[in-house]
């Protein structure tokens, strides 16, 4: 009774410490995404300057990676040489630089509830994306479910009420970018056994980012925040916006290390349908039936996918977990057959 009152505590304490982790991460995203809407909205705090705001992100998340890393050791870094970094950190981090930008771009022109719903094509661009590398196989009944999401996307775009063909423009870009990164990273890293956490991947590729997007920001918004006599740097607006991206990724640290990568898809799903909400009720954001509509048949779509991972990763484990019961029996009936022939041996000597 005591042992089972003892494990009952224990199953009860983890799930409430997954809990919290999925309900830090939803707090956390919910607040750098609508915290980078309100500083870029013209109609907010109307400092529309996406690169500027990803190179402050960048800046402090690589200060404080670097803490984390090489001062207070709270996680080892992986081995990466020169060549390594320069083949494959610096094309991630280029990518990773564009998505950031155009993502946060588009939140000058278009609300938060319809960026949530032109992200559910995230699976659709990675599958895309990796079929074109040879690094998905293409299945007929994947490509139809793709097909299905998209249908649901197009749905919630034509019933958007403030539709911006730009900043729909932008938006596909970042999805396109950050597909195109999650690929090349199972390809130029997790190939070579390289696997970067969340704070290891901010100390490699968020200098990275940050020398990259020095191109377009003095090309595109220098000239502009020099014309901006009026314009005063707020430390306490960009530091807690800051703080929010870097602490976000700490979360996603803890919830990926503590539960599984596909709890934190399914608070994923939570943490946009309460996105959708807040944008409705406090921004006041038109959510039209159309838009309801087209997102909730891009979310079974999504929905389904996940599940089919989720059975296709378990039936990989399986296998896996048969493979090895069967190389330990045969070493068993090995070892045994061994140990017969030497005690023939034995017997005849």
């Amino acid at each position: 009774m005591g042992k089972g009152g003892a494990l009952s505590e224990g199953v009860v304490k983890n799930v409430l410490l997954s809990y919290a982790y999925v309900s830090v991460w939803i707090f956390l995203s919910f607040t750098v995404i609508v915290y980078n809407k309100y500083i870029l909205d013209r109609k907010m705090y109307n400092w529309p300057f996406p690169i500027s705001l990803t190179m402050i992100h960048m800046a402090f998340c690589s200060s404080l990676a670097y803490l984390l890393v090489r001062v207070f050791k709270v996680v080892e870094p992986v081995s990466m040489t020169r060549e390594l970094y320069l083949k494959s950190v610096v094309p991630i981090g280029a990518l990773y630089s564009l998505s950031l930008w155009f993502s946060n771009s588009a939140y000058i022109y278009l609300s938060v509830s319809f960026i949530q719903m032109l992200k559910a094509l995230m699976p659709v661009a990675v599958y895309s994306i990796g079929v074109s590398f040879k690094k998905d196989s293409f299945k007929y009944d994947t490509m139809i479910n793709m097909v299905s999401i998209s249908l649901g996307v197009a749905i919630a775009a034509y019933g958007e009420a403030k539709f911006d063909s730009w900043g729909v423009f932008l938006q596909l870009c970042a999805v396109a970018f950050e597909a195109t990164r999650l690929v090349l990273i199972q390809i130029l890293l997790n190939a070579k056994g390289i696997s970067l956490n969340p704070i290891t991947s901010l100390y490699y590729v968020a200098p990275c980012c940050f020398v990259f997007l020095c191109v377009p920001w003095v090309l595109v918004e220098f000239p502009l925040l020099r014309d901006t006599s009026s314009f005063h740097f707020d430390f306490f607006i960009f530091g807690t916006n800051s703080f929010c991206a870097f602490a976000l990724n700490l979360a996603v640290f803890l919830l990926v290390g503590k539960t599984s990568a596909l709890t934190m898809n399914v608070a994923g799903v939570v943490k946009d349908w309460l996105l959708i909400a807040f944008s409705w009720s406090v921004i006041k954001d038109t959510v039209t039936p159309i838009n309801l509509f087209g997102y909730g048949l891009a979310f079974l779509g999504v929905a389904y996918y996940n599940h089919s991972k989720l059975q296709a990763l378990k039936a990989n484990e399986a296998q896996k977990k048969t493979q090895q019961a069967n190389e330990e029996a045969g070493r068993l009936l090995e070892e045994r057959d061994n140990d017969g022939v030497g005690r023939k041996n034995e017997t005849e000597n």
